[in-house]
């Protein structure tokens, strides 16, 4: 046994945490390995599928005899061939996996091909001859909810009489909002291999985000019980909510090819087949009615907000309500009144998008704050200040308390080191001067709620075994998206054992090994599944200070396990040498952990209670410059302020502030989700839909993390998240909010402030021209 130095203290640095992703070098050499990377088994099939022609039809007939004699085709289904249940819903029904009786979406599938080359696959789709009765579609969320035609019931929280607050109030104000979705556009599109088992039975292999949810609906396509079937998961190349429900289908069809014809199946959509076929981020239409005081302190507010789900509920009713919970974002709200609406159109079933609902609700808070601002002549800063939850103004409308009040203090500090007051003084004045060119300023903040509203889900499991040369491999219920989930994990486990992080290594996802899993989502996935791998690991850990004390014959107190060794009485014996002495002597090195989040819970019928175990917060100031001649823009400065808890690797933590900020920045300004008038998405590859570049970034881009003192619950005890961390994967997609924002506020100069014209999402150069124009006119007319 060697000595070693003590340390001065087991917690390490912050900096010491920045490691980098576990999978970093492997993705710039090329060896990370995808699912279309694995080489191909012999005799595998290829699956592409014939979509439907109309957007709401009756099928009168299907001809596949061309298809079924062109070359390379081995099998055709349609859904009468599908052995178990076709539908492949992920809550409620309606998901078919193949069209039958009618269509209800354009490019819906009906006929699923599998032949020996993609290629083949594709022209044989081309050869299916289908005859339809037309029926009328219904494509507009206004349209389905005027005629109140809903995927699910409406659902409302209230808090007082908001109709009574906003006719008292001294000043009322009205305003609407429409905000269009947005494609996940993930690097690596959807894709899925099977391998039949000999049990009638599978083997999946998913670019999934839920692959217990994978395991169940192949099973139930199959007609056979979970446990013939395996779902698998290495890495995807991005998901943000698009794998989430969505990844089954081509999993479920890949499974039923290879089970019906003894084969390895690869299902792989084009890109275009994948905007066609998969879902989006909800379109909303939000509207209120707000009352408030001359100071523009809130005194009531009725919100309805209506998501446009698709033709079936798929996860759109998480979806809205997480919308209703994000309405109020930072800001307290005495009486309120907010329904959510589920409106049914003839479009492809839109689904999780990060944030999950919360930015289209959010965002509908923002815009109202920057009305009354408008409505009043005030900095709209001042008017968010004012309006902030804080000690007795600490209720949110669907009655949890914001226990931790950190936006007060943190907005404070990103006004002072952004230098907001200034630059307000300065772009005012500038834009004075400019006639053809004005910028934009807005600090908006983020109170984003972390667990999945649906209790059950808030569980974890995992499995840690220690080999019996001190190596660690782990098993978790999460997937890693690129996210640095499994990096994170490692760290966990590593700090929790007390060794070095090149000892643990962390397995793909697989349903044989963790079952039962939720789905990696909800920003939910360090949270759960770090609690669950710290749980197994402390469970091992105790048995090693156990086998150590009966060992060297000394109490259990007296030892620690640290800096990879194991310290009794001071000497330091090396780790592995621990683990092989506590093998030889039959102590099991294998533990299974497990974890639900405690506090929660929301009463649906009475719309309270407390959905969420905690909130995260941040706050950032965007500048824009405006061209007014084209509308044309540019993001000139950003700074953000966000706090993580206490970060277990700021590095990945960084990269998920900058990735989210920038991805909420194209939805707002460039993503356009465009359909014609018969259903048909226009904008269904990369030359007609634009996601942000690194031309788009801000030419001055500062990220700092807010330090404060351990958040605290209720009672004054720690609340329970892994090392006092905080979830950081989707919160910061809101804070691009500001970029929106500021682009109004541009155009607001125009109207010396006292008016907020309309602006799109996106805002697009045209939207940001129109809204100038609106300004221009408001100005013109005030003259008058």
């Amino acid at each position: 046994m060697r000595r070693l130095p003590e340390p001065d203290t087991a917690i390490r640095r912050r900096e010491d945490r920045s490691i980098a992703h576990e999978s970093a070098a492997k993705h710039i050499t090329g060896r990370a390995q995808y699912l279309d990377d694995i080489p191909e088994w012999p005799d595998m099939l290829h699956v592409a599928t014939a979509g439907a022609e109309y957007a709401h039809a009756i099928i009168e007939g299907v001809d596949l005899e061309a298809a079924r004699s062109a070359p390379g085709v081995v099998d055709l289904i349609i859904q009468r061939d599908i052995p178990g249940n076709p539908d492949i819903s992920p809550v409620f029904s309606g998901d078919l996996l193949l069209a039958g009786e009618k269509v209800d979406y354009l490019g819906q599938p009906v006929v699923a091909v599998a032949a020996t080359s993609l290629t083949a696959a594709k022209r044989a789709c081309a050869l299916v001859k289908i005859r339809y009765r037309p029926l009328e579609p219904r494509l507009s969320v206004k349209e389905a909810l005027a005629r109140e035609d809903f995927v699910l019931p409406s659902h409302t929280l209230a808090m007082g009489d908001a109709a009574a607050a906003i006719a008292a109030a001294e000043h009322p104000l009205a305003g609407e909002l429409y905000l269009r979705g947005q494609e996940h556009f993930y690097l690596e599109g959807q894709i899925s291999i099977a391998l039949p088992s000999e049990d009638g039975g599978a083997r999946v292999y998913s670019s999934s985000q839920h692959p217990a949810e994978v395991q169940k609906l192949v099973a139930q396509v199959l007609g056979q019980p979970l446990h013939l079937v395996q779902a698998e998961v290495r890495r995807m190349g991005g998901a943000f909510g698009g794998k989430e429900s969505q990844a089954a289908s081509l999993a479920c069809m890949a499974a039923v090819f290879a089970v019906r014809n003894r084969r390895p199946v690869k299902y792989r959509m084009p890109r275009r087949d994948d905007m066609v076929q998969t879902g989006k981020r909800h379109d909303f239409w939000n509207s209120y009615r707000v009352g408030f005081d001359s100071k523009g302190l809130i005194q009531g507010v009725e919100m309805d907000l209506v998501g446009l789900c698709g033709h079936s509920a798929d996860l759109s009713d998480g979806v809205v309500d997480r919308a209703m919970f994000h309405a109020d974002n930072a800001y307290y709200l005495p009486s309120a009144r907010i329904s959510g609406h589920r409106c049914r159109t003839n479009t492809v079933s839109n689904t999780a998008f990060r944030g999950f609902g919360g930015p289209q609700g959010m965002l509908a808070a923002e815009a109202m704050l920057d009305d009354i601002a408008h409505a009043l002549g005030a900095d709209p800063l001042d008017i968010r200040k004012r309006n902030l939850y804080r000690d007795g103004r600490n209720t949110t409308p669907y009655g949890q308390k914001v226990e931790e009040q950190l936006l007060p203090e943190l907005i404070e500090q990103l006004e002072r080191t952004s230098d907001y007051r200034n630059r307000r003084r300065e772009i005012r004045d500038f834009n004075a001067a400019s006639k053809y060119r004005k910028k934009g300023l807005s600090l908006t903040p983020v109170k984003f709620g972390i667990s999945f509203t649906s209790k059950h889900l808030n569980q974890a499991g995992a499995l840690v075994h220690i080999y019996a040369d001190g190596s660690i491999h782990v098993s978790h219920g999460g997937t890693e998206m690129g996210q640095g989930l499994h990096t994170k994990i490692a760290q966990i486990v590593a700090r929790g054992f007390g060794v070095d992080l090149d000892r643990v290594q962390v397995a793909a996802t697989a349903t044989d090994q963790v079952p039962n899993a939720s789905p990696t989502a909800a920003s939910a996935g360090t949270d759960l599944n770090g609690m669950a791998a710290l749980n197994a690991v402390n469970t091992l850990k105790q048995r090693l200070l156990e086998y150590a004390a009966e060992t060297y014959d000394t109490d259990i107190d007296r030892i620690a396990i640290r800096d990879d060794h194991c310290w009794v009485d001071g000497r330091a014996i090396p780790f592995a040498e621990l683990v092989k002495g506590a093998y030889m002597a039959r102590v099991s090195l294998s533990a299974t952990g497990f974890y639900r989040t405690p506090k929660i819970g929301y009463d649906r019928a009475a719309a309270r209670g407390r959905p969420f175990h905690y909130f995260a917060n941040g706050a950032a100031v965007s500048e824009v410059s405006v061209d007014l001649h084209t509308g044309e823009y540019r993001v000139t400065r950003v700074d953000i302020l966000h706090d993580v808890g206490d970060s277990l690797n700021p590095a990945i933590d960084l990269g998920q502030i900058e990735g989210g900020f920038v991805q909420g920045m194209g939805w707002l300004t460039s993503e356009e989700l465009l359909w014609d008038g018969r259903g048909r998405i226009i904008s269904d590859s990369p030359a007609n839909y634009k996601i942000p570049t690194a031309g788009d970034l801000p030419e001055i881009f500062n990220i700092d993390f807010f330090q404060h003192p351990l958040f605290q619950g209720a009672a004054g005890a720690e609340e329970e998240t892994v090392y006092r961390s905080k979830a950081v994967g989707e919160p910061p997609l809101m804070l691009a909010i500001s970029v929106w924002c500021a682009l109004r506020d541009a155009c607001a100069s125009l109207a010396d402030y006292r008016f907020s014209p309309p602006l799109g999402v996106p805002a697009t150069p045209e939207q940001v021209y129109f809204c100038a124009r609106a300004a221009l006119q408001f100005a013109e007319e005030a003259k008058r």
